[in-house]
Parts: structure tokens; sequence; C-alpha cells
């Protein structure tokens, strides 16, 4: 499936198959191509929880307002991010030429390390960019996905084990879809959204 079908085709689907069960060689093809995603100065600091164990999918689910999906798509995946990922700078340029290395290693630390704020909003961009990777991917390999916000952190970062200095972006289910997304709601129109240069005055 090419990139603009992919794009036109993705929904945010909340009813799947139960029964279906994605192989261990489709998830690692599918958390691969999440490993592509950019992030800022390469520093990677996404972190993917691939729940399949029945148990913790039962408890999240508890922990999302009883949504159906998350135990009846394939694997639900937490997408997180380390906020201090920032404080191991020289191994996300360990394979550039050395002069690249000695420029952008020693910038890493000084930028987010007094900013709790930055860290936050680089993680939450990281995370953003690294769902709809995955999403695009889970669609051309077949798969339907949806991303969910509709749970609570505390609880899920306890069933996961979330680390100190992690933070939890979002969830997002994949599996094969029994029931088609809703129509679209209804796209603004791109004159609204879309502006050259400045917006409006």
């Amino acid at each position: 499936m090419d990139t603009t079908t992919a794009i036109h085709q993705r929904r945010s689907v909340k009813h799947y198959d139960p029964n279906h069960k994605m192989s261990e060689v489709e998830i690692q093809e599918l958390l691969e191509l999440a490993l592509l995603s950019p992030t800022s100065f390469n520093m990677q600091n996404w972190r993917f929880v691939v729940v399949t164990d029945p148990e913790k999918r039962a408890a999240i689910q508890a922990a999302a307002w009883n949504q159906a999906q998350v135990t009846e798509a394939s694997i639900t995946i937490l997408l997180c991010a380390d906020l201090h990922a920032h404080e191991d700078a020289g191994r996300y340029w360990v394979n550039a030429p050395e002069p690249v290395q000695e420029m952008l290693v020693p910038m890493i630390a000084p930028f987010y390390g007094s900013n709790p704020q930055l860290q936050r909003d680089e993680a939450m961009r990281s995370i953003g960019i690294a769902a709809q990777t995955l999403m695009l991917a889970a669609k051309s390999m077949g798969y339907d996905s949806c991303p969910m916000i509709g749970f609570d952190p505390i609880k899920v970062g306890e069933i996961i084990a979330l680390p100190e200095h992690h933070v939890i972006g979002m969830m997002l289910t994949v599996g094969k879809a029994i029931k088609d997304a809703n129509a679209r709601g209804g796209q603004l129109p791109i004159e609204e959204v879309v502006f050259r240069d400045q917006f409006p005055a």
C-alpha cells in the first residue's frame, strides 16, 4: 500500500477481532518501522511497551473506562518517553563522523537539562510522530489502529512499571477490524487551517 492510500484509509477503529493474533514477526516489523521516526537531536527518547499479557491488558482496560478495544485488539502499545534521554547524548551519534559528533553531542544536555517543560514538550512531539508512523505502518500491513488518551496514566504507569523520569503520551491499539469506523465527523475547510506566510489579520 502506498503512503497516500494509507493516509486516506487510516481511521480510528474501536472494534477488533479478539481471536486474531499478530505474529511476532509482524510485531517486530511494526516496531522497527516506528524506530525510524525522527526525534530532535536523534535522541530517540520514545519507549514502546507492547502489552500482550491478558492479565495486564485486562488491568489496563479497567483503567481505561473499560474500553473493549484494549483487550480485543491484537496488541496494545503504550507510547512513553524518557524525559532524561538528553543526559546520555553520546550514544545517539556513534556512527556519525567525528566532526559531527564534536559539534552536536555537547549541545544536547545543556539545551534540555534545566528546562523540564522543554523535556516534556519534546517527549510529546516524539511520541506524536512515532504514533503516526505506527498507525500508517499498521495500515500498510493490513491492520487498523486507534490512538487513545482515555485512561488513567497513573494506574497504567503502575501496571507497566513505568520508570522514574518517564511519561506516557498515549496508548495505541492495533488489530484486525471487524467493524468499520464511523463516517468522518467532518473536516474543516483547508482555508480555515492553512495560511500562507502568516496568520490573517
